[in-house]
């Protein structure tokens, strides 16, 4: 299927336990409800977008009613635009009273909404967006940083790449908060595991044409292109470094953030070799391959680790506010710190003090043409790292409620 009938097939699902029946007093209004608020038209709807929305109307579905009361799931597209993003997050709590916020697949965005859920005493749940900000300054008693953060994307492929030899790093970097927080990160591991930095660029976001920066780090003497930008932008990016032949030439792209759904647009024979940090793929184990299987039903596709992740976000929401009695923001917080997570694609995970969701991360490599036997096998596990070495330490963001 096309992407565009896709989209319309999500948006045209039935809505899943929304009929407003007799609610227990304990949930307000009769009713939870839950905002997916993400990219849903631009650079990051492949990886992000409707198909988030999909897998937490899937996990609505799945646990059904909670405390007597319906869950209802509803979707807007942020258009990578923070003022846009902030009001329509801001009239969903105040009139259309959203419990709980997620996705925020823009890190501009999901400061800002961070923010007003503070002020509003309302839980959000980034799911894609990246800088770690999020726990660090800007953390929040009701933000939950879900499924990675640009510290655990750069870490993996740095360190690596470095143990291989490759030390000299040219940095493109897209220019707003998701790219500056993972250049930062890049840039602080790569010196700190003894690496250098040739030069770096800032582009905007959704550049089209990278000829001029690839030149320019062509020319520095680098050994590693590390590409901190997201969506399209990274495509792009991988895409010309294989027609300008800075790839054969020997350069070494590092993905410091990338999904599935970017490998498969950017093509086995650019991206082979290609490793990047990842939570979860389709093909890891039974229960990956289980869910991905529901998910490609509805959506056409296996779904990225964003999307996986949304179901996940969804599902220990409402457990805890289950187990809280209530959707009343604070106590169901408590619960969801107080309570492990264990799902299909995290094991043995838990919320740190600063937001921060603490689960093993893996090292994935892009599988050679040959090796592919199939349209969506395109990676294998090349490491597994555990959640507390793939996360920034808790001290060393400066939350005020790490203490």
């Amino acid at each position: 299927m096309k992407r565009r009938t896709l989209l319309a097939a999500a948006v045209a699902m039935p809505a899943l336990w929304t009929s407003r029946g007799a609610a227990a007093q304990a949930v307000s209004d009769g009713v939870v409800k839950i905002g997916v608020l993400d990219d849903m038209s631009s650079v990051f709807a492949d990886q992000q977008g409707m198909g988030d929305y999909v897998a937490a109307r899937m996990a609505a579905e799945d646990f059904g009613p909670v405390l007597g009361a319906p869950v209802e799931v509803i979707q807007a597209d942020l258009q990578n635009k923070t003022d846009i993003g902030l009001s329509i997050a801001r009239r969903w709590i105040d009139i259309e009273k959203v419990d709980m916020i997620l996705g925020l697949g823009n890190s501009a965005v999901a400061l800002a909404v961070q923010d007003l859920c503070r002020e509003k005493g309302r839980i959000d749940m980034p799911v894609g967006a990246g800088t770690t900000d999020l726990t660090g300054k800007g953390c929040s008693p009701y933000g939950v940083h879900w499924t990675y953060d640009t510290y655990s994307g750069a870490k993996g492929p740095v360190q690596t790449l470095v143990g291989q030899g490759l030390k000299k790093w040219f940095f493109i970097t897209t220019d707003y908060a998701f790219g500056h927080s993972l250049e930062a990160n890049a840039s602080a591991i790569l010196k700190a595991s003894g690496g250098e930095i040739a030069g770096a660029v800032r582009t905007p976001l959704g550049e089209p044409d990278y000829s001029s920066h690839l030149l320019r780090a062509s020319t520095s003497g680098a050994q590693v292109l590390g590409i901190c930008a997201g969506g399209n932008d990274l495509v792009n990016i991988v895409k010309q470094m294989g027609e300008f032949g800075l790839l054969k030439g020997g350069m070494q792209a590092a993905a410091l953030n990338c999904s599935m759904m970017n490998i498969k647009s950017i093509g086995l024979e650019n991206a082979q070799g290609l490793i990047y940090t990842e939570a979860y793929y389709w093909d890891q184990t039974d229960e990956t391959r289980a869910f991905a299987e529901r998910f490609r039903k509805i959506h056409g596709r296996p779904p990225s680790a964003y999307q996986a992740s949304c179901w996940g976000a969804v599902t220990h929401y409402l457990k805890a506010v289950q187990a809280a009695g209530t959707d009343a923001a604070a106590p169901v917080i408590a619960k969801m710190r107080e309570m492990p997570i264990n799902d299909f694609m995290t094991k043995g995970g838990y919320i740190r003090k600063d937001g921060r969701t603490i689960r093993d991360m893996y090292l994935m490599r892009v599988k050679t043409p040959s090796a592919s036997k199939g349209e969506w096998d395109l990676l294998e596990v090349a490491q597994h790292i555990k959640g507390e070495d793939a996360f920034r330490p808790l001290g060393e963001g400066g939350c005020p409620l790490a203490g």
